[in-house]
């Protein structure tokens, strides 16, 4: 990275902005799940006396006309004070999406001008919090598309600001056009990712080395003799090793959100890369819906099938998404597999704790995949219209969740063994390759 780059923070930017998407959809996600419930519904939505109002304000939304309507509006007259106390926390929350959006849209303009290089195998947090902002600002966006009342708080509360201070919320005319512009929030982005769509696809075609290693099937896992202690006796006090150690226990249902969305909104390149094909069309075999946030959802193949289907020369897009179904077998069969490898390991980790230090990447790998193939299953039982409902029901679940804590209990007992094996390696190995490396750059 240049000099330039280096004064830009972005790692810091792109942190920080994560961390507050994060808070921003929960603020976002209580709102909806405050207007889903009539007992906790802003009572000026369901108040009888308003609702001439507060229809009229919905359909002549953005605009505001208070001047002739007095007959429609009088009752808001009597209720301007209240609806500004009341309806202030809601409105502001809109307020801080419109500025973490324009601070997104900033930081990813800033990341296009310094060209910064992604390459989940080499920057592996740099890249990962690219891609999970680029999710967090999809799924934020999505779940407020999703709040039918938007439209009457917003302007509800901006009419009784008008009559009370003779003029509209600085905030207004922006936050109204927001609103309007992201109707149908993911065709809107995909125009407005156009420009970063180089940035993007180089991030998520990187993932070429990683997604589609993490999603083979149960037969592929076992003939590689995946986990397995005692395959290789002859190799079983090696360390266990790999170039890209965080990818190994990185989250499916994360890339799967990276490649789903990230693919969506830079759809183009899905015609010009093979690679990028490849991965869209695993994603759509593996899931049929992804989590956006606690209990809201998005079903990944009506929803990219209704964008494509109004692109002229997608044809071939929709027909691949109508061949990926996703595959419940698949997954029950890798269920399977992780029960058997889950126990083996752990049995073997119980009698020779001591190799907890070497083949610790294994106990994080099996744990992760383990992780992985339960959350699918849930999301899926609870999200889909089952055709064969044996699809998604697991008698034996309880098993793997029982070797799954079998394991985190050997790592929490036997930690500092760990620690003192690592200690060990960092003098004995890491140490020696670094010192080979900077005579090799220094040469």
């Amino acid at each position: 990275p240049t000099l330039t780059t280096a004064f830009q923070k972005l790692a810091e930017k792109l942190t920080i902005l994560n961390d507050r998407g994060i808070g921003m959809l929960t603020r976002v996600y209580n709102i909806k799940k405050a207007c889903g419930d009539p007992k906790a519904k802003p009572s000026y939505l369901v108040d009888k006396n308003l609702e001439s109002a507060v229809k009229f304000i919905v359909r002549k939304f953005p605009t505001v006309e208070t001047r002739n309507n007095n007959q429609q509006l009088a009752q808001l007259q009597k209720e301007k004070s209240e609806i500004l106390k009341n309806l202030a926390l809601y409105y502001f929350t809109f307020v801080d999406v419109m500025e973490f959006k324009d601070h997104v849209c900033e930081l990813l303009n800033t990341i296009d001008a310094c060209q910064v290089f992604f390459d989940i195998t080499v920057n592996f947090d740099l890249t990962k919090n690219y891609l999970d902002l680029v999710v967090t600002y999809t799924t934020l966006m999505t779940v407020l598309s999703r709040i039918e009342e938007r439209k009457a708080i917003i302007g509800l509360y901006n009419y009784a600001h008008e009559m009370t201070h003779g003029a509209s919320d600085r905030e207004y005319p922006r936050l109204g056009q927001m609103i309007v512009d992201y109707e149908n929030p993911l065709k809107k982005m995909m125009e407005e990712f156009v420009p970063h769509g180089k940035s993007l696809s180089d991030a998520l075609i990187s993932l070429q080395m990683v997604y589609p290693r993490r999603n083979l099937s149960a037969d592929q896992w076992r003939n590689a003799q995946l986990l397995s202690l005692i395959s290789a006796p002859s190799t079983m006090l090696n360390p266990a090793q790999s170039d890209t150690m965080p990818c190994e226990y990185l989250s499916l249902d994360t890339m799967e959100k990276w490649i789903v969305f990230g693919f969506i909104l830079c759809h183009g390149v899905l015609n010009s890369d093979a690679a990028a094909l490849s991965l869209w069309k695993l994603a759509l075999q593996s899931s049929t819906c992804l989590c956006l946030f606690r209990d809201e959802v998005f079903h990944i193949h009506k929803a990219a099938e209704d964008l494509f289907v109004n692109i002229r020369g997608y044809n071939k897009r929709i027909n691949d998404i109508r061949e990926c179904k996703e595959q419940a077998l698949s997954h029950a069969c890798r269920r399977k597999f992780l029960r058997s490898a889950l126990k083996e390991l752990a049995t073997v980790l119980a009698d020779q704790p001591g190799l907890l230090g070497p083949k610790a990447l294994f106990v994080f790998m099996a744990l992760s995949f383990a992780r992985d193939e339960i959350i699918w299953l849930l999301r899926h039982a609870d999200n889909i219209q089952k055709k064969s409902t044996d699809d998604f029901i697991d008698k034996h679940i309880a098993e793997l969740i029982f070797y799954m804590e079998e394991l985190r209990a050997h790592v929490r007992k036997y930690g500092p063994v760990m620690q003192r094996y690592y200690v060990q390696y960092l003098s004995g190995f890491d140490a020696v390759v670094l010192n080979e490396l900077m005579c090799f750059l220094s040469a």
